[in-house]
């Protein structure tokens, strides 16, 4: 009767599914491409990087959409090949493209008196295709197809006569080439009518990707025969197919399908991705510089094209989506799909639970595994040794608490000396290396001040860490930063945020208040910062913004702070990832520059370093970008970022102009012209006056590409500081005007 019941829940449930999941997946359906893009051509999805209208896709994934068909086609290159599919997953695109392409007869030439030989192209400039990527033939995908009778088939590599396989066709007469719709007459078997053995017919696996061949065809017979060569995906030679190839009345109009690898090589890298110095783009180690932009994504190892090297992006285990979008990798609620899980499911992010319910025992993976207690069972244990099983579930639960309090114990002793040995060694620069003892916190305040890190007091969640609210026994409000991501990279960064802002003291950059070094990643201790960041206030969905006189005031105050950290620390500290979501503001609307971990100091004989290009896109200076030299001058292009979105309220990580231009270009251009106001927000042009110019000049200096050219940010400092003066006065005048 049990197992009739559960036969019919397990039924019911996966009707339900069925029913249910259509439903879930277009609740859950996720864009593909980038916002505003077209993602779709016929039949075919165009996901991103992919696109089919102007600056939605990355260079070299260009796509074109042929509306002149019913249904729309979707075309590759030059328009020679057809793309029916393109896959994410295996970062693949399946297109149909022509037979190898053989030319006139008059090429034709005889061997000795008894043979011929031709050679064909398959592939190559002829497509618009190169081999500098992003396409190159998937080598575990395709065969190479010869119809003919006696001929022998050589593949090589176009850039040489390199032969990489062959294979060949022979016929004893003509009457043994079989007519392909009598196939099954003459075999047993259909699996002998779908592939060639080598009568009539022959295929052989390309084991070598590229995007051009030679076919060189070699006949040992002194008469001329016709024949067909082709590349197509594996498995898709059946007689009846070739056929209408071979049969057909001009081959050069056939197409065969075929599958094509792509990944992001250097041709088609952009600005926040990583390059190296002999043009190849490689899997950076920071996803923020990476075309895998989803934070639940990672870079694939390296693929090896034939003039460059490439890679792709891949979700975790765990979710599903586009990796080359922000956000695109969504976990997959495994309790939804069927046959998971037959006992009690619980999603959690990447994985899922499974239990058998309460009262059972056994396998909840499969069908039926779960199985009743026997109660009777329990009874009889419970009454005849209760007191014994008490005493010891009391002590195994006493002896686990204990030995699960010493390892806690023992793993924060050591994160402490590991965290406070890294510390020392930043520390090490500076002449205040007693910091690292004052400022420590202990793990068992932080916990206190934040109720165990209650989900009650996060105040934010970014990639890299959650910031929660907290009130230390000595009464301080503060904001406590802990990370979500246990990687060295990360532990160097809190490990150098902490060394950086515990030797700086500017009524414009934050104030820590002190550091936890017993957990794997240090936690950080912050004055709290009430109201929000710069983003938050510029980018709201209103007409009205913050006022021009806050703005500028801002500029000012934010200027200061750079200036103090180039030129009036002991060692000079270049930022290296200013952008509007690290100003914050106070209830009075004071700057306080914040997110130090990717700070660098810079010794007093150079001028700069050489390091691992970090910041993020649309703030990021062109030159340290494409050289890898760091200097102050990289912060003063992210600061002349600054100004204009402060002038304009445009979002530089993401804006495009209708010609394809980023922001700091599309605004210098239109300062240039003189049609700024094309550009620039229309409370500025209400409340500012004059000095809206004098501003926008001063951006242009700080984002001009070679930062040789750039003022240094004391220079700006100053400026401003002149401007804002200015306007205080004009303002004062007008005041007293007024008044009589």
């Amino acid at each position: 009767m049990w197992r009739l019941a559960r036969t019919l829940q397990l039924a019911l449930t996966a009707a339900a599914a069925a029913l249910l999941s259509p439903l879930l997946s277009s609740a859950q359906q996720q864009p593909i491409g980038l916002p505003g893009c077209p993602t779709r051509c016929g039949d075919v999805s165009v996901p991103y990087p992919f696109g089919i209208a102007p600056g939605c896709s990355l260079a070299g994934f260009n796509l074109t959409c042929d509306t002149t068909h019913t249904p729309p086609r979707l075309l590759i290159g030059n328009g020679t090949l057809q793309v029916t599919g393109v896959s994410l997953d295996n970062s693949t695109v399946r297109v149909l493209s022509p037979t190898i392409d053989f030319p006139s007869g008059s090429v034709l030439r005889r061997l000795n008196g008894t043979g011929w030989t031709t050679t064909g192209t398959w592939g190559g400039p002829q497509w618009g295709l190169s081999n500098g990527g992003p396409y190159i033939l998937s080598e575990p995908d395709n065969e190479l197809i010869i119809w003919g009778c006696n001929v022998f088939a050589e593949l090589q590599l176009e850039d040489g006569p390199q032969l990489i396989t062959s294979c060949g066709a022979v016929c004893r007469d003509l009457d043994e080439r079989v007519p392909v719709d009598e196939c099954q007459l003459h075999y047993s078997t259909r699996h002998h009518c779908n592939r060639c053995y080598g009568i009539a017919c022959c295929q052989v696996p390309v084991p070598v990707g590229t995007m051009s061949y030679f076919v060189k065809l070699t006949s040992i017979l002194s008469r001329q025969e016709s024949f067909t060569a082709v590349i197509a995906k594996e498995g898709w030679y059946d007689p009846t197919a070739l056929a209408r190839v071979v049969n057909g009345e001009s081959t050069t109009n056939a197409v065969v399908p075929v599958v094509l690898a792509w990944a992001i090589v250097a041709s088609s890298t952009q600005p926040g991705q990583n390059e190296t110095r002999d043009g190849s783009a490689t899997c950076p180690n920071d996803l923020g510089r990476t075309g895998c932009h989803s934070s639940h994504s990672f870079c694939n190892s390296t693929y090896n094209w034939p003039s460059t090297s490439g890679y792709a992006c891949r979700c975790w285990d765990g979710y599903q989506g586009n990796p080359y979008l922000p956000d695109g990798c969504q976990d997959i609620d495994e309790c939804a799909l069927p046959n998971k899980c037959y006992g009690t499911c619980t999603n959690i992010p990447g994985k899922y639970l499974c239990e058998c319910p309460r009262g059972t025992h056994g396998d909840p993976y499969i069908p039926y595994g779960c199985l009743k207690s026997r109660p009777g069972l329990s009874i009889g244990l419970g009454v005849g040794s209760g007191a014994g099983f008490l005493f010891l579930v009391l002590a195994s639960t006493f002896i686990f608490r204990k030995i699960k309090s010493q390892r806690k114990k023992k793993l924060r002793q050591k994160f402490l000396k590991q965290n406070r040995e890294q510390l020392l060694q930043q520390l090490l620069v500076s002449p205040r290396a007693d910091i690292s003892e004052r400022m420590i916190i202990t793990l068992k305040e932080l916990e206190k001040a934040t109720n165990n890190f209650d989900k009650a007091r996060e105040l934010g969640a970014g990639a890299h860490g959650t910031i929660y609210k907290g009130i230390l026994s000595s009464l301080h409000v503060v904001a406590i930063k802990k990370s979500n991501i246990m990687v060295p990279r990360e532990i160097n960064d809190f490990i150098n945020e902490i060394a950086i802002l515990s030797q700086v003291n500017h009524i414009n950059i934050v104030k820590l208040f002190g550091c936890c070094l017993e957990t794997e990643v240090p936690l950080l201790v912050y004055e709290f910062i009430t109201n929000g960041t710069l983003y938050d206030h510029l980018h709201v969905d209103t007409p009205i913004s913050l006022s021009w006189k806050d703005r500028l005031r801002i500029a000012v105050e934010t200027a200061r702070a750079l200036a103090y950290l180039h030129s009036f620390v002991f060692l000079p500290i270049i930022h290296r990832d200013i952008k509007s979501p690290n100003i914050l503001l106070n209830d009075n609307l004071t700057v306080k520059l914040s997110d130090f971990g990717a700070s660098r100091h810079i010794p007093v004989d150079q001028t700069g370093l050489d390091t691992v290009v970090q910041g993020t896109f649309g703030y990021l200076d062109p030159t340290y970008y494409s050289t890898g030299h760091l200097t102050e001058k990289s912060d003063v292009y992210s600061f002349g970022m600054i100004l204009v979105e402060l002038i304009t309220r445009k979002m530089p990580v993401s804006y495009r102009s209708v010609e394809g231009y980023g922001l700091a270009r599309h605004f210098v251009t239109l300062l240039s012209r003189g049609n700024l106001d094309d550009i620039i927000d229309p409370q500025v042009i209400r409340e500012g006056g004059g000095e809206v110019v004098d501003i926008a000049l001063l951006a242009a200096m700080c984002v001009k590409f070679t930062s040789e050219e750039r003022p240094t940010m004391r220079q700006v400092e100053m400026t401003l500081e002149s401007i804002y003066a200015a306007k205080e006065f004009d303002s004062s005048e007008v005041s007293d005007e007024v008044f009589w």
